[in-house]
């Protein structure tokens, strides 16, 4: 079949991104035989002109829109996201009779309400790789897609049961033909995915519903060949995007020494759980070519931490930044103010926790996005802050009541006076 796949993300929240996840998608679709074209609308300066001429040019029969974000979560002020998204499904569904299928992190968080508010035929809730080439097969056969796994239909909710793929090798990385031919921007960070999966169910995060809670992973040889690959082709920067790059630790310390034997000579980030790391991993680290570690603490204040279902302490998150810092290795930090239980005291104990430590960078959020099947949803729910019907899709935060005026007006103060700090 000819199956378009278009990433609708129009949005660098933080930073540029390569839909990584989708080109994995339409690799595994063109290793089992379809004629796959993709379409990134990050960089076109006319969006939607751009996909009604890959749609005139290309007669898709499957039309595959990766979902990234449905919103900015900026408490103030935020954009919006998948009203962009709902646009580029409405222009597909006019200019074609192809169907529609939604997929991406976005839309797993979501699957029926975003699927519902979109008008899409269908989507696919996590992984896609054995997923969606499963449901290309059913369409090209006119067979039922009913028990396609993580399928759900418009009007009639889930068909088949989600399901993961223990292996990740079984999963293709992105061949040549649908990487980039460069990378945009000399500060651009090429995306790497080695594990999937998150255990750790923090109150308030959505990890689980895109990748579930056991972690799997690749290969470290898988891995090195593909940046091997990556290098051939002039790409020397790299962003781990894996939740925990230290969990586990054997595995990321195998990573490392893989690397460093590999002689890449490559410079790379990655998201660090405070806690999990030690002297002998943080060397291997530096040893790898690695310049930058982003480190979610949080919080400086050890009942906040508890409260969010943190399992580190904040002496955790010092030993961290510090070993870090110690191998050279630039800190960016990340605080969650507002949460259940913060009170002024233990705003003012993260601010100072986070001005002890050697950072390059920190990141203040100010109320904390609330998304369904969490343990913050349910509070949020017990204190009123949202209603029992509240599908969330319309972003809602969490904001201790009476505290807001105060976070902002000390974080202002705060911030005025710290130019690598920055706040929402």
């Amino acid at each position: 079949m000819r199956v378009l796949m278009v990433s609708a993300n129009r949005a660098e929240i933080n930073m540029r991104t390569l839909p990584l996840g989708m080109m994995g998608v339409a690799q595994a679709a063109k290793s089992a035989g379809h004629e796959v074209r993709l379409l990134d609308l990050m960089a076109a300066d006319d969006p939607l002109a751009l996909l009604d001429r890959a749609i005139a040019e290309f007669s898709p029969e499957v039309i595959g829109v990766s979902l990234r974000n449905i919103d900015d979560q900026n408490m103030r002020g935020g954009r919006i996201l998948i009203d962009e998204d709902r646009e580029v499904v409405a222009r597909c569904r006019e200019l074609s009779r192809a169907p529609v299928v939604l997929g991406g992190a976005g839309y797993s968080i979501f699957p029926q309400s975003a699927l519902d508010y979109t008008g899409a035929d269908m989507g696919i809730q996590g992984e896609g790789e054995a997923a969606f080439v499963t449901l290309l097969g059913r369409l090209a056969l006119g067979r039922s897609v009913e028990d396609v796994p993580g399928l759900y239909l418009r009007g009639r909710g889930r068909q088949g049961e989600r399901s993961f793929l223990a292996d990740l090798d079984a999963a293709p990385l992105p061949g040549p033909d649908l990487i980039p031919a460069g990378p945009p921007g000399d500060d651009f960070w090429f995306p790497v995915q080695t594990r999937r999966g998150c255990p750790l169910e923090c109150s308030y995060c959505s990890t689980s519903a895109i990748e579930g809670r056991m972690i799997r992973k690749r290969s470290p040889a898988a891995v090195i060949s593909w940046l091997k690959g990556l290098r051939d082709r002039g790409i020397s920067s790299f962003h781990f995007v894996d939740n925990t790059f230290n969990l586990p630790a054997s595995y990321a310390l195998e990573l490392c020494r893989g690397m460093s034997r590999a002689g890449l000579a490559a410079k790379w980030r990655c998201i660090l759980y405070p806690g999990k790391l030690d002297e002998e991993l943080a060397a291997a680290m530096a040893a790898a070519g690695c310049a930058e570690v982003s480190v979610g603490f949080e919080s400086g204040s050890a009942p906040i931490l508890r409260a969010m279902n943190k399992r580190f302490s904040p002496d955790d998150a010092r030993e961290t930044c510090a070993l870090l810092h110690q191998h050279g290795i630039r800190c960016l930090g990340f605080l969650l103010l507002g949460g259940p239980g913060e009170t002024r005291d233990t705003v003012l104990e993260s601010l100072a926790f986070a001005d002890s430590l050697p950072l390059s960078f920190l990141k203040i959020t100010i109320g904390i996005r609330i998304y369904p099947a969490t343990r913050l949803a349910e509070q949020s729910r017990q204190g009123k802050i949202i209603s029992a019907s509240d599908n969330l899709l319309r972003p809602a935060f969490f904001l201790t009541p009476g505290l807001e005026p105060f976070i902002r007006d000390t974080v202002s103060h705060w911030t005025s006076t710290r130019r690598h700090w920055t706040a929402n």
